[in-house]
């Protein structure tokens, strides 16, 4: 599904909350997660220097986000039940967070367990 520029600019707005949210819905809908690679995935710190792996609900909101130290990166689907079955307990187990939905200003940061929790309740409704 391709996005509008309304749409992407409108989304790209909305509170942290709103924009997990859209996540949420979205990657449950089409079964896929966007991060940015290039020779490794996207990594960026929060305020304590504790990595954080941001993820996208569509490729068009993390090219934008495809900037500064991840100009060259590109955007790269994530199955989702790669991500839900493999991905997430790998990051768990190394320490680092996701961050949902970076907007090159903020995301929402939130346990592992929280997230999967979260996508397990959207995908019982398909």
């Amino acid at each position: 599904m391709l996005l509008n520029n309304k749409e992407i600019e409108v989304v790209s707005k909305l509170p942290t909350s709103k924009r997990y949210e859209y996540f949420i819905k979205k990657v449950a809908d089409f079964e896929e997660v966007w991060g940015l690679f290039d020779d490794g995935w996207a990594i960026s710190e929060d305020d304590n220097g504790n990595p954080l792996m941001p993820f996208w609900p569509k490729k068009a909101f993390a090219i934008l986000c495809a900037v500064d130290e991840w100009k060259n990166y590109k955007a790269e689907q994530i199955e989702l039940e790669d991500f839900i079955q493999e991905w997430l307990p790998g990051m768990k187990a190394d320490g680092i967070k996701p961050s949902i939905f970076w907007n090159n200003l903020d995301s929402a940061i939130l346990d592992i367990d929280t997230l999967i929790l979260d996508l397990e309740a959207e995908l019982k409704k398909y």
